[in-house]
């Protein structure tokens, strides 16, 4: 039996749904099902090359919508192999795709939003949305009307996800979101990491680590850190230090280095670029606390790694997984604003050691309640009546 798993690309620069992808794959396959993924990628981009699980890759695509002549008929052609088909993601032409490829047909599709009906984007990009609009009715709206079910990560996202756009029509589900927990030694992930970066051995770190992106809040985190950094707080601690771990490769990359310089706060800052697999975990496994003051995130790939790995993580209330940290005791939660995320660095700073590692065994406790992706894995298989 096999689920096929359609998203714009399995570029690991894309975030959370790729990886949450790649993670769900072993939790079917343990229950009997293999996974295929579909993508809009050209069949010679290395991310495509290098993929793990089977992909039919069926770019290249025009331009940053996606739109090329082969996925429909590659899906007329093969839908009948998968029990199930899940589109991640929206606004992009593979869910358009999905949707006049199988309406009609015995192939279920479902939808993972994965955040992209949030009314944050409505708000900070209201051109943007306008376009939406447009495209809502005669698309999109469709293709979450026609779904077997659009899926939802929480229950925060659901209702968020009605506010953006009308008509809204669709049988929601909520089938949670997960990663597996992490293997490999600790102490040796941490020591590979510190070999990278020597400089932050014998520090405290806090460490942010994820897409370098205006939604993450970024800007609020450096400008929060200075003001935190130069309080008596931190010269009373003073190996506490921030890590900025993400790729900078980009505008608003350059944008956030530069406002480190204009800080000054190179010498209380490391950024590390991307960071992925062995090197990624020992930045977690080496951090104190986890820190993401975002203005939206469906999920947190990133915050749920830190909490398998019994770190405490400092979120904002737009991070929707925020009540499930904070009834769990799991970490701390503020606004996502300037003042928010000072009083989220100042409260972590100013707990006893004894409360932060409480904490951490809450954060491993947290996880193993709400995010093991043996979780997400039965609620799937069981929708899919598998």
């Amino acid at each position: 039996m096999k689920i096929l798993h359609v998203i714009h690309s399995v570029n690991p620069r894309g975030g959370g749904p790729i990886e949450g992808i790649r993670q769900l794959a072993p939790a079917l396959a343990a229950r009997g099902y293999a996974t295929d993924v579909l993508s809009l990628d050209g069949p010679d981009d290395p991310w495509a090359v290098d993929f793990p699980l089977p992909l039919h890759a069926t770019g290249p695509s025009s331009l940053g919508y996606g739109f090329n002549r082969r996925i429909i008929p590659w899906l007329v052609k093969n839908h009948q192999n998968y029990k199930a088909v899940i589109v991640n993601g929206i606004w992009q032409y593979a869910s358009l795709a999905v949707w006049r490829a199988l309406r009609g047909t015995s192939t279920p599709y479902y939808v993972y939003p994965h955040g992209m009906l949030d009314p944050w984007f409505q708000r900070r990009y209201p051109f943007k949305h306008l376009k939406k609009c447009l495209y809502w009715r005669w698309a999109e709206y469709r293709v979450l009307r026609d779904a077997a079910a659009v899926l939802f990560t929480s229950e925060e996202e659901k209702l968020e996800s009605r506010k953006s756009f009308h008509p809204y029509q669709c049988r929601e589900v909520i089938t949670g979101y997960g990663i597996a927990s992490p293997t490999g030694d600790i102490s040796s992930d941490r020591a590979l990491f510190l070999e990278k970066h020597p400089e932050l051995k014998g520090k405290r770190l806090l460490l942010f680590l994820g897409r370098i992106h205006e939604k993450k809040g970024c800007d609020l985190l450096l400008r929060a850190w200075r003001e935190v950094s130069c309080s008596p707080l931190v010269e009373s601690i003073p190996n506490t230090h921030l890590v900025m771990a993400g790729p900078t490769d980009h505008g608003y990359g350059t944008r956030m280095l530069d406002l480190t310089r204009k800080l000054e706060l190179s010498g209380k800052v490391t950024w590390t670029g991307m960071i992925t697999g062995e090197i990624k975990w020992g930045s977690i496994r080496a951090a104190d606390a986890f820190i993401l003051p975002s203005h939206q995130e469906n999920f947190g790939v990133s915050v749920v790694e830190a909490l398998a790995c019994g770190v405490p993580v400092l979120i904002s209330n737009k991070v929707n997984i925020w009540r499930e940290v904070e009834q769990g005791h799991a970490g701390l939660v503020r606004p996502d604003t300037l003042a928010g995320t000072i009083q989220l660095l100042k409260d972590w700073l100013r707990l006893p050691r004894s409360e932060q590692d409480e904490l951490r065994s809450q954060a491993q406790i947290c996880f193993e309640k709400h995010f093991a992706i043996e979780r997400t894995a039965e609620a799937l298989t069981t929708l899919f009546g598998l």
